[in-house]
């Protein structure tokens, strides 16, 4: 077992983010989990992630902790509130926007790719 304290977390910098903050929790690096990592991302009013192209091949899970999040693939969106979840699979592609005025704060976890 490894416990890490959120004050602990490392600042990482999240491909295609704005106006939000990143910190990596858990991971191979972090504890040596090995199969997936999990982080926490505060994102700002008008904050998000750009579109990302169905070219990753990593699952992913989200649970908005506070506020609301907006999540959008190419057909479908989906207002996840306070601890609502959302299932990424791989190669879907999805962009997140926070439309409130009030910051939000998801944590999301991530598989690491098959080698």
């Amino acid at each position: 077992m490894k416990k890490v304290d959120f004050k602990d977390g490392m600042p990482y910098k999240a491909p295609l983010h704005f106006d939000c903050a990143t910190l990596k929790l858990q991971g191979l690096e972090e504890t040596g989990a090995s199969k997936f990592w999990m982080g926490v991302t505060h994102f700002l009013p008008g904050g998000g992630a750009e579109y990302a192209y169905e070219d990753s091949p990593t699952e992913k899970v989200y649970i908005v902790l506070e506020g609301e999040v907006l999540v959008k693939s190419k057909t479908e969106e989906f207002l996840l509130k306070k601890m609502d979840s959302i299932f990424i699979g791989p190669n879907e592609g999805r962009e997140i926007i926070n439309k409130t005025n009030m910051p939000a704060t998801m944590l999301v976890v991530v598989n690491y790719p098959e080698a």
